[in-house]
């Protein structure tokens, strides 16, 4: 039985490598799109601008939000109890994320994990986060936001 030529041997290589290599550049643009998302969302918060830093969260009645007073659905309502949290820039201080993880869970859905910090003259303060991402309609949203 002869062995297969080394041209079948390289082509073969060549055609699994370019599938590999497609399906890095998929994952890294997602994840480039996303760590995107969070650099906004920390400039907005910086400008003292909650409502655009929400544009980061699917807007929608079943995003969930876990916070130190448990669990809250809805869009609006997670933008209410920021505003309530946040009433002023000092209150607000200057955000810092720090990703530990970014991790994709399917073609829908990243994972992230990370720390914040909220620099204020009124006394720091920060904790744990994590995230779910979801792709929804082709663009990236929070879908869920544990935050301790």
């Amino acid at each position: 039985m002869k062995s297969p030529s080394k041209a079948i041997i390289a082509t073969l290589l060549i055609f699994c490598s370019s599938i590999i290599s497609n399906q890095i550049k998929a994952q890294d643009k997602d994840e480039l799109t996303i760590r995107k998302i969070l650099a906004s969302q920390t400039e907005q918060w910086n400008k003292g601008n909650i409502a655009a830093f929400m544009n980061g969260y699917w807007k929608s009645d079943s995003l969930l939000f876990v916070g130190k007073s448990g669990a809250n659905f809805g869009y609006q309502k997670t933008l209410d109890n920021y505003y309530k949290g946040y009433p002023d820039t000092a209150a607000m201080g200057k955000l810092n994320f720090d990703l530990i993880q970014v991790k994709r869970l399917s073609p829908e859905y990243f994972f992230v994990l990370g720390k914040w910090h909220l620099k204020r003259s009124i006394g720091d303060i920060g904790g744990a986060y994590t995230l779910l991402f979801r792709k929804i309609k082709g663009e990236w949203v929070i879908v869920v936001d544990h935050s301790s």
